[in-house]
């Protein structure tokens, strides 16, 4: 069995739902290391519990994550080994851990990734979709006024989205999203790998006709918008010249982008630095 090295901070990936999905390697860097830093400790120790793993257990969630950083830092430094984990899945993915991962790193310690279950890859490996690429939003904003925003600066994207959504947002973000996108086709999926796990895929309309006939909705989600159909009747009806006012004007009237958006379009189609665009787009907009 070979020794940890000290002041090594893993990243290990823990079960979205079943406890057997766990990896053997997970298990014997738990089981080694001097700390464990959880999302939520209860969970985590549900889980630690279930295979006799005994290694102590602090909390790291987003609320101290700036201050536990700091903490979890020194013990590494003093030469102890520490296992990140989230609530389940892979930390750092919707997830806090960026903040910790990028202080280790900067004091020159080994960060070392334990890959496993995530709910992004399991999802995306059953959403049967041929697309080459996606464009992955982590959680929509829980406003509703930043996210109609958000995806109406995504109006004309080719790529599909994929975002996370709680059970008590998702009627609302799949109807903003009809709102603003249109009658676009979607997969989603709740509970995977547990019991109740069920995945649905039809239009906007449909499905969203199908939830609010629901008594409730539970389960953490994963939704799959379709992107713009190739480049989309929209995007075939975009000037194909250089003219600077007419590009600015097709994408604030026909795609209905923002100004910094439209100038981060407008930017690629010209070739031009993003900044100059934008102090032109003021002038027209």
């Amino acid at each position: 069995m070979a020794e940890i090295p000290p002041g090594t901070l893993y990243v290990v990936a823990t079960p979205i739902g079943n406890l057997e999905d766990i990896t053997l390697r997970a298990l014997r860097i738990l089981g080694e290391v001097d700390l464990i830093a959880a999302e939520d400790t209860r969970r985590t120790r549900k889980l630690l519990n279930h295979f006799a793993v005994k290694t102590p257990c602090i909390s790291y969630y987003r609320e101290n994550e700036a201050r536990r950083a700091e903490d979890i830092l020194g013990r590494l430094t003093a030469g102890q080994s520490v296992a990140l984990v989230s609530d389940a899945g892979t930390p750092g993915i919707a997830d806090p851990g960026a903040r910790l991962v990028n202080r280790v790193r900067e004091a020159g310690l080994a960060v070392v990734p334990l890959p496993g279950p995530s709910a992004l890859a399991a999802f995306l490996s059953i959403a049967g979709q041929t697309e080459p690429d996606h464009l992955f939003l982590g959680f929509l904003p829980g406003r509703a006024g930043q996210r109609r925003k958000l995806l109406q600066s995504l109006a004309v994207e080719p790529r599909p989205l994929v975002f996370y959504e709680s059970p008590h947002r998702l009627l609302k973000s799949l109807a903003d999203a009809l709102a603003v996108l249109g009658n676009r086709e979607v997969v989603l999926a709740r509970e995977l790998t547990k019991i109740h796990e069920e995945v649905l895929a039809g239009d906007l309309e449909e499905l969203l006709e199908k939830l609010q006939q629901r008594p409730s909705l539970k389960g953490e989600f994963v939704v799959l918008l379709a992107g713009v159909a190739g480049v989309d009747a929209r995007e075939e009806s975009r000037p194909s010249g250089e003219d600077f006012a007419q590009l600015a004007t097709w994408y604030r009237d026909q795609a209905g982008l923002s100004l910094k958006d439209a100038a981060r379009r407008i930017a690629v189609d010209l070739g031009q630095p993003r900044s100059r665009v934008y102090r032109l787009l003021l002038d027209l907009w």
